[in-house]
Order: C-alpha cells, then structure tokens, then sequence
C-alpha cells in the first residue's frame, strides 16, 4: 500500500511508521549503533503499518498559497516554496539553501514516483485533513486521479479522539500524529469513489478558476481567500509593548490552531514591516529572535 501525505513532518512519521527496524544509540565504551526489529508500541491506538518507508510519498506543494493555475513544477511554485521555507533560516547556511531551493523538485520527483505506482496498478492510501494545505493537497491530487482505476483509499483525519479514560485529543493536522499513533486511526479509512474524486477534482478546478492568494477552510469548506485573510490574529496580538517575535507567533498559533504555519505569519509581519505598520525594537539576522511592535 503506498501512502500519500502532504507535509515533510507528517511523511517523516509515517516513514517511521512502516520501517520493519529501528536504530537507537547504545552508550558504553565506544558508542556504537545498533539495528533491531521495532517492538509493538503497548499504548492505547498504537502500533506500526505494513510495508516499507519506500511506499510513502510526501506532495508538500504547498498549494494553499499563491497561483495554482501555474503547474506544481514551475519555477513560480518553486521559489515559493523556497521563500516560505528559508524564512526560518539565519546566517545562510549554503548547503540548508541548496537543499530548499530543491524541494519543489523533489515533491515533483515523488509526484513521479506516485505516477509509477499508479501506472503497476498499486492501491493508494491518502491521508489528509482540514488543515487548507493538506486539503488542498488532496483535492489537486484527486484531479490528477481521474485518469486512474486503482484502489483509492483515503484516511481524514478525525477533529478529536476520546480515549479509554474519557480523556479528549484533538488534532489540527497529521503533523501532530506520532509514528507509533498512524495505525490506530485505520479504522476511520474508507474507498474512494470514482464520483467522489470527480467531485473533489471539479472542486479544485473551481478553486483554479478563483485563484485567489490564499485558500483557507472555513466552516469545512476550501474557500479562495485575499493574502490579508489571517492578519487580523497578527492585530489582535501585537501592541505598541515590544515582543519577540517568534512570541507573537507562537500566541497565534497556540491560540488560533488553523492549519497555517508559522512561516505564513512571519511573511505577513515581514510586509507590515516594509510598510510601516510594525516596527523593529531590536534587530537580529534570525528574524524570529527580533523585537517587534506596532509602528
């Protein structure tokens, strides 16, 4: 079963979720690395998936943000995703560049990797959520389905799970899912059918046609969006008392969990900066380490 994600975090985890091993670190003597099979976690919805880390693809596009008439393989979608990314980047490091400048191509790589499951006629499991870029993710990847006649199955995840201590978790997106936590959510999989993808994929061509800045969920559904939809969090939270910024953030998205991340918001403070609306208090080449204000 091949399992398609749409965030780096979220696919990291299920990577670890279908390894058959696990490597851990023993100290002694001489510190030496050691390979064994992975043990059942004993915790309650736990436990590992079938399959190798091979089977997982990551289409972390980022989709919620900017033109989606421009194809996922442009140059437009790529310094995209580099500048949303290298935002949390300080001193430049050329190597950690390099390898952001290469993430469009490498979700196109694994886009290809999908085609070629698909195309050996492999049944295919996607997880997504309410999250905008997941959602996104999914209805883009629904549109590039309708072509298929493979098993498509896909796992949305849940708002909440109540526990056998009737204690309550919820959930924004699959990257606050652990590895060892992926299988006790495949009760809530179902098969996806071929109406159901023509459906999601004319969504997506509706939200094509809109093109809106942004695409945000709002109450369930995937909606075209101006660049300024979120900034009034950013309003509600900054004063003329000065704060750090990576402060200010963290306050949005501890107390307004939208699925949006942090790097959008500091886009955001970024142009209010350029702009004179906030000002710099205290600079630092890490910008999340800079005090800011109102102007």
């Amino acid at each position: 079963m091949v399992e398609v994600l749409f965030g780096e975090s979220e696919a990291g985890a299920m990577k670890a979720a279908k390894n058959t091993v696990i490597t851990v670190k023993v100290d002694g003597p001489t510190a030496v690395w050691t390979a064994g099979k992975k043990k059942s976690p004993k915790r309650e919805n736990c436990g590992w998936i079938e399959g190798t880390a091979r089977e997982v693809i990551c289409l972390g596009f980022l989709l919620d943000i900017g033109d989606i008439r421009e194809d996922i393989s442009s140059e437009y979608r790529k310094h995209l995703i580099y500048s949303m990314y290298a935002q949390e980047q300080w001193g430049k490091d050329e190597e950690i560049d390099a390898e952001l400048m290469q993430l469009c191509d490498h979700y196109c790589t694994e886009m290809e990797r999908l085609k070629a499951y698909l195309a050996d006629g492999e049944a295919i499991r996607v997880w997504y959520s309410d999250a905008p870029y997941s959602k996104c993710g999914f209805y883009h990847l629904c549109a590039c389905l309708q072509k298929y006649r493979n098993e498509i199955s896909v796992v949305k995840l849940p708002e909440y799970r109540i526990r056998s201590d009737n204690s309550i978790v919820s959930y924004n997106n699959w990257g606050e899912v652990a590895a060892e936590e992926f299988a006790g959510f495949l009760s809530y999989e179902k098969k996806l059918s071929g109406e159901e993808i023509q459906k999601y994929a004319i969504l997506w061509s509706i939200l094509q046609k809109d093109n809106s800045p942004l695409r945000a969920v709002v109450n369930g559904k995937l909606i075209g969006a101006a660049e300024d939809f979120y900034d009034f969090l950013i309003w509600k939270r900054i004063t003329g008392e000065p704060i750090k910024e990576a402060r200010l953030i963290g306050d949005i998205l501890g107390n307004h969990q939208l699925g949006v991340g942090d790097w959008w918001y500091a886009k955001r403070i970024d142009h209010f900066i350029q702009t004179g609306k906030i000002k710099i208090v205290e600079d630092s080449e890490n910008k999340y380490a800079r005090t800011i204000c109102l102007a």
